[in-house]
């Protein structure tokens, strides 16, 4: 029994001591990504990440500390079974916290280019702007935000708030941008959305508002509406700040054959394909009336006749397109608790980007649209929105945005 005793602490101790080397060794945050990809973030966002990264390993070497000491003092099988349990759930815990250092570190390495990183820092600042827009008014601190480009086809948020992988808090919005959209980023402004819409509280709210609306029409339609409100909430706040500059993009992404265009996988958030196209078409029409907007719209319905979708999917769709102008007005026009009692085109009027006046915004601001210290910081929405749309005729990607977003986020190289 001696020696089964300590032949099995030698064996923790190795354990143990193998753990909280690695425990010790994620808080090593330049082997997670490069001094130089570090250095691309701005200061208040990497000491944000860099501490609560570092905190995440720190808490768990002192775990491993003190399973360390159980295991000096253990004087029975029991206790080193006590010991092992432990052990076993530290292994657990570091798996998780390697997640988050891994996804955090990824993320950032996407900045070890320099000219990378000085696009990413504009597009954080773009994205923290466009959520100050509603936030502010309503007194809540908007968080940092983290861009980080990848490959596929849509974006997405990793909120700040949200629990990671061991349970600890998000310490910013990590949003992920695509690389066939990085001449078009209107898609950041859906995702600053979607953490607009859960600090505020707005999706539950606009789910009950839409189901309120639809279901004295249709029950199914009113039932998947509540279902898609985040997504929906998400849209409607890219519209409201950008206008028409978000649907193309859109309409490119989520297109693809007619069976898919009409899938509607249970559970999914998002509308299906055709419907959510139609749904932005009808928050341009509404607010803008005629536009390029009606073309897209057309082209779609012809692209993909209603005939060929699943019979729910056309039940959902023609009860829908009847009450298009009421869930238009549900999402943008009706006042909501999540704002105080006022609507969100009364804290971000979509009339300001409508093509309209972001001709005249262009024809007042002239040589200095993209050189304006003044303009950069108090209409880098509108700015953002006329350069998309302006690119959308252009066969190779616009150089005054990469400058003009190299400027936004600091870039002294940009400003020469």
């Amino acid at each position: 029994m001696p020696d089964e005793f300590a032949t099995e602490t030698a064996a923790l101790g190795t354990e143990v001591r193998h753990w909280r080397r690695a425990c010790a060794g994620l808080g090593e945050l330049e082997v997670a990504a490069s001094t130089q990809a570090w250095n691309e973030l701005e200061s208040y966002l990497g000491l944000s990440v860099r501490s609560n990264l570092a905190a995440l390993a720190k808490r768990l070497a002192a775990r491993a500390d003190r399973i360390a000491f159980t295991l000096g003092v253990a004087q029975t099988p029991t206790d080193l079974k006590s010991v092992r349990a432990e052990l076993l759930d530290l292994r657990r815990r570091y798996r998780r916290a390697e997640a988050v250092v891994d996804f955090f570190g990824d993320a950032v390495n996407t900045r070890t280019n320099p000219r990378t990183g000085a696009v990413l820092r504009g597009l954080d600042a773009l994205a923290v702007h466009s959520m100050d827009q509603v936030l502010r008014p309503l007194g809540i601190d908007t968080p940092p935000v983290l861009t980080y480009l990848d490959k596929g086809m849509g974006a997405s948020i990793l909120r700040a708030g949200a629990r990671l992988w061991d349970s600890s808090i998000s310490p910013a919005a990590a949003i992920k941008i695509t690389r066939h959209n990085l001449w078009q980023p209107t898609s950041l402004v859906h995702e600053t959305g979607h953490q607009v819409a859960h600090l505020t509280g707005w999706t539950a709210e606009l789910g009950t508002a839409l189901r309120a609306s639809l279901a004295q029409h249709d029950q199914l339609s009113a039932e998947a509406w509540q279902s898609w409100a985040s997504e929906v909430a998400a849209d409607t706040y890219a519209f409201c700040l950008l206008g028409y500059a978000p649907v193309p993009a859109l309409a490119t992404v989520v297109d693809g054959p007619t069976r898919a265009v009409f899938r509607m996988p249970l559970g999914d958030p998002h509308p299906f394909a055709l419907l959510r196209v139609l749904f932005n078409v009808a928050l341009c029409r509404s607010w803008f009336r005629d536009g390029p907007w009606d073309a897209l719209g057309a082209r779609w319905i012809a692209r993909h006749p209603l005939a060929q979708a699943p019979s729910d999917v056309a039940a959902i769709t023609s009860a829908s397109l009847a009450q298009l102008g009421a869930i238009v007005d549900v999402c943008t026009r009706r006042p909501m608790a999540a704002f105080n009692g006022v609507s969100l085109s009364a804290l971000v009027d979509p009339r300001r980007v409508s093509p309209q006046e972001l001709e005249r915004f262009t024809d007042r601001a002239g040589p200095s649209l993209y050189t304006s210290s003044y303009l950069q910081r108090i209409e880098p929405m509108r700015i953002l929105a006329l350069t998309v749309l302006r690119g959308l005729e252009a066969p190779a990607a616009p150089t005054h945005l990469e400058t003009w977003l190299r400027r936004l986020g600091g870039d002294r190289s940009a400003a020469a």
